[in-house]
């Protein structure tokens, strides 16, 4: 039976009744507790931050050679934050509501009620560690808008915002590395979490340089480990995210929550061949002074600054005027992939559309030449200083742009198509971050806990560092507070031996089969089979397709998989075919999750189950739970369903017309 341990009490009232009636550590056992924290990005780095200012023995794992080389670096568009600096009506109430919208009515509400309060903190926090967040004229915080909602809630700076949020908790981490309260163990990948009489208690971590196998303790184990949308191959993730750390937390008893959400995101740069091996984002901040749009004749081959105005479709504008270019991720991916299946798609693949920012300049340029006083200024004088307002606030998106593509945004359209990028689903977590695993949390990405079917723009930013900063210390000491007897075990424990004495194995099995193919090979087989079948859009028949033709992949892999150089050395060949295994297993799992899962909604898309005009269509009636997957034997899952419960954002048909 799944327990979510959400509070009693009113929706608003739920997290602030907690924090004060929770257990306490008090500071002399802090110091005897320790904590092991996967994974150095957001999540993991304020974490490992906060728990290590508080007193606790803290030891933080990353396969990177720097907690700073974290995937969340490489987020670009903000952070959400219910501050209403704009005065436009914006509110906790309001944020979490659009949260809950966003995702399609498939998130817990006190999870995600609890994000909306700590969003305000996080903002501050961050300032405080010296974030250099965009300001106004008046040295103001500056906001933008970004898709779901009708507010400016982000918090930005410029295109990097990841990078400057990481930065951030890495200095706050590193303090405590100084201080000697946090232990920081790089180049170093968990493969298998160590249950001792039910409890997580430690881990066993391979050494990426040398190749070694080594045992660390712990009071309790924290996976901030982040998402698996490089399942797919071709992603905006970076080269190294993998499931690896979730996957073996999974197979000792965390449930997985949710597994076939995954959000496409609809502004990334499109595909140019099979020599691909990652994509790349183009941030959604783009679309608050973009225009999307498409010929309005099929299969035109003019270039899009030859092709007049009135011969433009902007198809979000006419489909959902309330929103227009700002519409939810999902719902404008879908949108781009309709045109460009109807033969409206642009470019050599024909599978773009345009995002245009001539609009923009100019509106921009008008404005600036009247704060210049210049009266009637020529078309080069506004489109000067329009460029160099779009150059300000996202010049650095422009130049990327510039330097994959060849072109130049400021005097053409650029070319944009969906890509998966962010996955929803995660181990299963309750109130507390908890997973079904007394001991074992998950935080940020890793879990499945506060975005349902779809994620809303510039909130996974926000969810890591709640996770970390605000979250987390409060639900681990309530933990820990009944682990103050708990000595620390010898890593000689029979628990430790057996868990390290398996992963040797596997990676003996795997080394040893000197196969003919290569992990990557195997790798990009399997991301062609999610994104054909598991992908924009699911149907029956291709999910249980998708399904034998992954079952049929991993015999394959483990009978011709061929890995190079030894076991012990510095080998990235072994490490990616231990991470291309895990991915095959979650496939399968995605694809079970997806053909169970009977309706649309948010990212997930049955092609059976649409509304007349092609919009995700909910069974609130038979779907209205987490999907959390109980792991049993190879190939076999056990599903449980946490219902969900609305007493406040009660569920309706999303419009955003």
């Amino acid at each position: 039976m799944l327990k979510s341990q959400i509070p009693a009490g009113p929706l608003d009232k739920k997290w602030e009744d907690y924090k004060g009636h929770v257990k306490l550590v008090n500071p002399a056992n802090k110091r005897s507790l320790e904590v092991i924290i996967i994974g150095t990005g957001l999540a993991g780095a304020s974490a490992a931050a906060s728990l290590g200012e508080m007193g606790y023995k803290v030891k933080a794992f990353c396969f990177q050679d720097s907690p700073r080389r974290a995937h969340s670096i490489a987020a670009q568009g903000g952070i959400n934050a219910a501050k209403n600096y704009q005065n436009d009506g914006d509110s906790t109430f309001r944020l979490f509501y659009d949260t809950i919208k966003g995702g399609d009515y498939r998130s817990r509400e006190a999870n995600v009620h609890r994000l909306a309060e700590v969003s305000a903190n996080i903002i501050d926090q961050c300032v405080a560690q010296g974030v250099p967040f965009a300001r106004e004229y008046g040295g103001l915080l500056s906001n933008r808008s970004f898709g779901g909602v009708q507010v400016q809630r982000t918090f930005y700076a410029a295109g990097q915002t990841g990078q400057q949020l990481l930065i951030g908790a890495y200095q706050a981490l590193e303090r405590q590395v100084a201080l000697g309260n946090v232990e920081m163990f790089t180049r170093h990948e968990m493969l298998d979490v160590v249950v001792i009489d039910g409890k997580a208690r430690g881990i066993i971590a391979r050494n990426l340089i040398t190749g070694q196998l080594e045992r660390h303790f712990g009071h309790a184990v924290l996976i901030g480990s982040g998402g698996y949308g490089n399942v797919f191959y071709l992603s905006t993730n970076a080269m190294g995210s993998n499931v690896t750390a979730a996957w073996k937390a999974h197979k000792k008893g965390a449930y997985f929550g949710n597994p076939c959400f995954t959000q496409i995101h609809p502004t990334c740069i499109p595909v140019t061949g099979d020599h691909q091996s990652k994509l790349t984002l183009m941030s959604e901040s783009l679309r608050n002074d973009g225009r999307i749009w498409v010929p309005k004749k099929q299969n035109d081959t003019r270039k899009a600054n030859e092709i007049p105005e009135e011969e433009r479709d902007y198809y979000l504008e006419r489909r959902y005027p309330a929103f227009g270019n700002l519409v939810p991720r999902d719902v404008a991916s879908r949108a781009a992939k309709e045109r460009c299946d109807a033969g409206y798609g642009v470019g050599s693949s024909k599978q773009a559309v345009y995002l245009d920012y001539a609009s923009a300049i100019d509106r921009y340029g008008k404005i600036e030449c009247r704060k210049h006083g210049i009266d009637n200024p020529s078309a080069e004088e506004i489109r000067r200083h329009g460029v160099d307002v779009v150059k300000e606030k996202y010049g650095n998106l422009f130049d990327m742009y510039n330097k994959i593509t060849g072109e130049d945004p400021y005097s053409t359209p650029m070319r944009i198509y969906p890509a998966v990028h962010y996955t929803m689903g995660g181990l299963w977590v309750d109130y507390e971050l908890m997973t079904t695993v007394p001991g074992l949390y998950a935080l940020g990405e890793a879990n499945f806990s506060d975005h349902g079917a779809n994620r809303l723009g510039a909130s996974a930013l926000m969810q890591g560092l709640a996770d970390g900063y605000f979250v987390i210390p409060y639900t681990v000491g309530n933990y820990l507070a009944n682990e103050i007897r708990t000595a620390s075990i010898p890593v000689s424990h029979p628990a430790f031996e057996a868990a390290e004495k398996a992963v040797s194995e596997r990676i003996s099995q795997l080394k040893n089969i000197n196969g003919s193919q290569s992990p990557e090979s195997f790798h990009k087989r399997l991301g062609k089979i999610m994104w054909d079948k598991c992908g924009m859009a699911r149907n029956e028949a291709g999910l249980k397709e998708a399904i034998e033709e992954i079952r049929a992949l991993k015999a394959e892999f483990w009978r011709d998989v061929r890995v190079a150089g030894d076991i012990e050395e510095f080998n990235p060949e072994l490490d990616k075919a231990g991470r291309v295994a895990d991915f095959i297993e979650l496939g399968e799992l995605m694809c079970m999750d997806a053909l169970q899962r009977r309706e649309s909604c948010g990212g997930h898309f049955r092609e059976e189950m649409q509304t007349e005009d092609g919009e995700a269509k909910r069974d609130d009636e038979n779907f209205a739970f987490v999907a959390a997957w109980e792991y049993k034997a190879d190939s076999q899952w056990e599903l449980h369903k946490e219902a969900l419960e609305f007493e406040v954002a009660h569920p309706s048909q999303r419009s955003y017309k």
